[in-house]
């Protein structure tokens, strides 16, 4: 019996299937052993053939069952789990030691860059979370994420974060190159745009109704009429509408609605409570995306807009680098007249200026009086503002009309006009002590000099931080009050015209390295007397090094940023 089912087993054991061979010797293994002692003594060589089969089954058993989950198995030490990151109101709080991780778990990843006492932070942050919990529930595979810079500075430095809040988005993990989120600021906003970027930018448009339908769905729309719906123009359309979340697009080469809307060749139009408000040909040659979201944000604004805490945000947010500013109080017996011709004008420079208009009535607006220097005196005035360079323009003219008001901005537009520079006068004792007085009128020389390495502090004495700062500073200027060419510097830069790009909120640090032909290199350090310290050991070159030219291809590792000082054309 014993040496029939063994038979069998070897017989048909390379031919039967797993399941099969498990049934034969689930039925019939209990056989093998008891049987074997039952075997006569003559028949000893059929009993050893029965312990050594099974001897040999028994195994093969085994391994059958922890292939399939059946029998013993072996135990492999379990790998840890990490912890979640964590989340705060559906968002992720990302970090150095995260940041990795949270890139590679995740496809698509919007990541805000904040300070947490910043009152524009503040306000974003609200309008963030309540995107980032709408797209968790309906878009699984798209996060928030959000970065204090303020304790995370590696990845402000990484990042290069010059201001807050910034908003970069992250695709497949590319850590390297993230795509600015720039000028959104509410939560519908950040879902369209995240949307546009992941699929379509645009609605096509194939009937005149569903024309009418988008441009009545907001009071701004934007339709482009083309021939053809790819290539060349209509490919920058489709960018310039994943950059401008906040308005519906649609695109249309449908001859019904060209005709509806009297088109006869590629066009863009702009739609301002259903009706156009311009029409403008787009042509291969000439598009750009810059150009065009330019022309497009503009019509998000009025006309003139009023400057408030309403609007101070997007006045910034539209990319137009040049604003015109008319102080006036809006109670006054001209005020209408003014406002009129003011209007007028702006007709002309939509697109190239922004005509914006301070109510000087209005005490919040105080920190703009300050920074224009327009005082009780100066109403009505009229300034121009490039945003690049920080240049001020002051009219010539005194009386608000639409003619002086075309003149001053053709003379802008044209290079005619020169900055108007306000400056304190030089102290007599400015170089007297430790930490040298800046005013308007001795920047540029004692900045820009071929013997001394200046370190300059820039501050605003209403400011908490900057009164809390400058005993700091004054014990940096004691330790390096005598060093051959160093100089510990201050200025007053709500009083003093110094025209730096990038500029930051007060308190901002630069430094000017000896011999660095318009050089200017950016402190993003802690505000301590060591960083301060270790900072200028890194930066200071001595004076033989102002003669000499760096070779070819060699860069700062420690400069963060370089900016270019655009000289004052009006010495005073």
């Amino acid at each position: 019996m014993a040496g029939f089912v063994i038979n069998v087993i070897v017989w048909e054991l390379a031919t039967w299937s797993a399941d099969k061979i498990r049934a034969i010797l689930t039925a019939n293994i209990q056989l093998l052993v008891p049987f074997s002692h039952s075997v006569p003594v003559k028949c000893s060589r059929c009993r050893m053939k029965t312990l050594w089969l099974s001897f040999l089954i028994l195994p093969f058993l085994s391994s059958l069952g922890a292939e399939d989950g059946i029998g013993p198995k072996e135990t492999k030490p379990k790998k840890a789990r990490l912890p979640k990151i964590k989340e705060e109101n559906n968002i992720l709080v990302l970090k150095k030691s995260n940041f990795d991780r949270a890139l590679n778990e995740t496809k698509y990843l919007l990541v805000e860059f904040y300070i947490s006492l910043s009152g524009p932070s503040q306000i974003l942050a609200e309008e963030f979370a309540k995107a980032a919990g709408q797209l968790k529930k309906e878009a699984p595979g798209i996060r928030f994420g959000k970065v204090d810079i303020t304790d995370q500075k590696d990845l402000k430095k990484e990042f290069n974060i010059q201001e807050f809040p910034t908003v970069k988005f992250f695709v497949d993990g590319d850590r390297k190159n993230p795509i600015d989120c720039k000028g959104v600021r509410e939560a519908s906003a950040f879902i369209t745009w995240v949307r546009r970027r992941i699929g379509p930018s645009t609605v096509v448009i194939n009937s005149t109704d569903q024309a009418e339908a988008i441009i009545n769905s907001e009071d701004l729309a934007v339709i482009g009429f083309f021939k053809e719906l790819h290539g060349g123009a209509v490919d920058v359309f489709y960018e310039t509408a994943r950059d401008v979340p906040e308005l519906p697009f649609g695109v249309t080469a449908s001859e019904e609605v060209f005709v509806s809307y009297g088109i006869r060749e590629n066009t863009i139009a702009v739609f301002k409570k259903g009706k156009p408000v311009h029409n403008e040909v787009s042509g291969d040659s000439k598009q750009n995306k810059v150009d065009l979201t330019r022309l497009i944000k503009t019509f998000t604004m009025d006309l003139v807009t009023e400057y408030n805490l309403e609007t101070s945000v997007k006045i910034f947010d539209v990319p137009v680098e040049n604003h015109i500013l008319l102080f006036t109080p809006k109670n006054s017996e001209t005020f209408n007249k003014t406002y009129e011709d003011y209007k007028s004008a702006a007709v002309e420079f939509r697109g190239k200026i922004m005509f914006i208009l301070v109510d000087t009535n209005e005490t919040r607006n105080g920190r703009v009086f300050e920074y224009f220097r327009i005082t009780e005196v100066d109403v009505p005035a009229v300034r121009i503002l490039n945003l690049t360079s920080d240049a001020k323009y002051k009219m010539p003219a005194d009386e608000v009309t639409v003619e002086n008001l075309r003149s001053f901005c053709h003379s802008y537009l044209g290079g005619k006009a020169k900055p108007h520079v306000s400056s304190e006068e030089i102290p007599e004792d400015w170089d007297k002590n430790p930490v040298k007085v800046l005013v308007g009128k001795n920047f540029n020389r004692v900045t820009f000099n071929k013997t001394k390495n200046v370190f300059v502090m820039f501050y605003a004495p209403w400011s908490h931080d900057c009164r809390k700062l400058l005993p700091i500073w004054d014990e940096l200027g004691k330790k390096y009050e005598h060093h051959e060419n160093i100089v510990i510097a201050k200025i007053d830069f709500t009083a003093n015209d110094i025209q730096l790009v990038m500029l930051d909120r007060y308190p901002f640090f630069r430094f000017f390295p000896v011999g660095s032909n318009n050089q200017v290199v950016v402190y993003d350090g802690e505000y301590t007397l060591e960083a301060f310290a270790e900072f200028l050991e890194k930066q200071s070159k001595p004076k033989a090094e102002a003669t000499k030219k760096p070779p070819s291809g060699e860069s700062k590792e420690d400069v963060t940023e370089e900016e270019t000082v655009i000289k004052q054309k009006e010495e005073l």
